[in-house]
């Protein structure tokens, strides 16, 4: 009795309903600008991490910075000749103006120190590489791979791989550098290839992992949820052969995505690939209400019933179904906040939201909002029973043996 009050208290005020969930949902979604990427590695760990509080213990001794490091690689032979010692020398020089940096090492920029006479001598490994004799070709190959602080770090074992690495010191701004670091630095690269198309370039460390790690995000959010909120319309259209009807399942994802990202941002939850999953989730379970309920009003439609009185009978019989749906998929998500990390109980904790919202959009705005559109009842089905009847029919029948 109280549920059929409730139903006749939505579609009374429909309009009105409708209207507070449209403010609700714009109130939620505005914190999206308040979004919070994440832009450090870190923060795909728990505090208590042991491996992460022996790094953070580290850095707090000595100094904490971030690296990124440029591989040159032959194709033939070995880095041990004039052109690509003359381009690890180059990029050598570019790199120290790299934003954020404050040390560059490489093959070519190595201090060597040996002994003259009373004399300690100490230069570079590498000065003028296109001057070099082929005598001194070898006898920096001799040095480099016999010297513990260059072999298997800065040059391979077997010659054929040099490196540059630039080391950054942390500031207050991780995101500018994240941001900026990579895209010089990729720059820089596409500027060596077109100077020396015979080597091969690589570009890699923890800023560029940061990076990358946000450009698969945003690829993800800008390609596949897009792809999925197409394929999802498509196939709501073929099965409900209704545009109002589509119209009522699109409007109940968008305010269940926009709701739930907009929460994120209001509470300042961190947005990492694995939250960024969070929106597919809370779309399946929006297609699911969405087409629960719609079903049932087409159907009710289908026996005669006006708008309101099927909209009213549908949300009877699937308001339970639907709570029971969004209250164990919610439990099942915040199991999730035992995890050590803190993305996956983020994770958990947001779509656990999201499925509260479209919970609380299922039993209010979707059946104002079908009240209000000039719905028409299916066809009348041709006579005899349907495949799913028919099946229904056959496991009732037959439930001990199936059992």
């Amino acid at each position: 009795m109280r549920l059929d009050a409730y139903i006749a208290l939505v579609l009374r005020h429909r309009w009105v309903v409708i209207a507070l969930a449209l403010a609700a949902m714009v109130g939620a979604a505005a914190g999206g600008d308040r979004l919070v990427v994440a832009d450090d590695f870190r923060q795909l760990l728990g505090k208590d991490n042991p491996q992460l509080t022996s790094l953070n213990a580290l850095e707090n001794t000595y100094s904490a910075f971030d690296t990124a490091l440029i591989a040159v690689s032959v194709r033939q032979g070995t880095v041990f000749t004039r052109e690509t010692l003359g381009a690890i020398e180059e990029l050598t020089e570019a790199a120290w103006k790299t934003p954020y940096s404050n040390r560059v090492d490489s093959l070519t920029n190595y201090n060597r120190t040996y002994a003259d006479g009373d004399d300690l001598i100490v230069e570079p490994l590498v000065d003028g590489a296109e001057a070099l004799s082929d005598d001194d070709l070898q006898r920096i190959e001799k040095i480099a791979l016999n010297e513990p602080e260059l072999a298997a770090r800065l040059v391979s074992r077997d010659g054929r791989v040099g490196a540059i690495a630039i080391s950054f010191v942390r500031t207050g701004n991780q995101s500018a550098m994240v941001a900026e670091v990579p895209d010089y630095l990729n720059g820089l690269l596409a500027e060596a290839r077109a100077r020396h198309p015979g080597l091969d370039y690589h570009l890699t460390g923890d800023v560029i992992f940061n990076r990358t790690v946000n450009a698969a995000m945003e690829e993800g959010v800008q390609s596949t949820l897009p792809l999925g909120f197409l394929l999802v319309l498509v196939g709501t259209a073929f099965l409900l052969r209704s545009s109002l009807c589509v119209l009522a399942v699109v409007a109940m994802m968008a305010f269940g995505i926009f709701t739930t990202i907009g929460f994120a941002g209001w509470t300042r939850m961190v947005f990492s690939p694995l939250v960024a999953g969070v929106p597919v989730v809370v779309m399946v379970l929006a297609v699911a209400h969405s087409i629960h309920i719609v079903t049932g009003v087409l159907l009710n439609l289908g026996r005669g019933m006006d708008r309101q009185a099927a909209v009213a009978e549908s949300l009877r019989v699937n308001a339970w179904p639907v709570f029971l749906t969004s209250i164990t998929t919610m439990i099942g998500f915040l199991s999730l906040n035992s995890s050590d990390s803190p993305p996956v109980r983020i994770m958990g904790n947001l779509s656990a939201f999201g499925m509260l919202s479209v919970f609380v959009y299922s039993m209010t705005l979707l059946p104002a909002l079908l009240s209000v559109l000039p719905l028409r009842p299916r066809p009348a089905a041709s006579e005899g029973s349907s495949f799913f009847d028919r099946f229904g029919a056959f496991v009732v029948e037959r439930r001990k043996p199936l059992l």
